[in-house]
């Protein structure tokens, strides 16, 4: 297992083929090309066939971050991968209910 800073959301780690990162702060219009780039970097390795984003301490999410979430999910299933999300606070697991992500991305514990 290794772990290395997340740009400056966070803290990732990477077990066998699966990266869990934790996301901090808002995922917004402002911060999402930044994420982006960063999550893409963490799951190039074609070895990587899980995301797993911890979304305990994310505070806010709006569209943009909808759209990363979604462009990581389309990488990985190319490889038959999944994405999966944990620890969503009220507000932001309302926005993946209402959005329909709940239909392509695990909720896991």
């Amino acid at each position: 297992m290794s772990e290395r800073p997340f740009a400056s959301a966070g803290k990732a780690s990477i077990v066998k083929d699966t990266v869990t990162v934790q996301l901090e702060g808002e995922l917004d219009h402002c911060s999402a090309d930044r994420i982006r780039a960063s999550l893409d970097a963490l799951i190039e390795d074609q070895n990587v066939k899980r995301l797993v984003i911890d979304l305990k301490k994310l505070t806010f999410m709006d569209s943009s971050g909808i759209g990363v979430i979604i462009g990581r999910y389309r990488t990985l299933i190319r490889r038959n991968g999944s994405v999966a999300v944990k620890n969503p606070s009220a507000a932001v697991d309302r926005i993946f209910q209402m959005s329909g992500l709940y239909r392509i991305i695990e909720k896991c514990r």
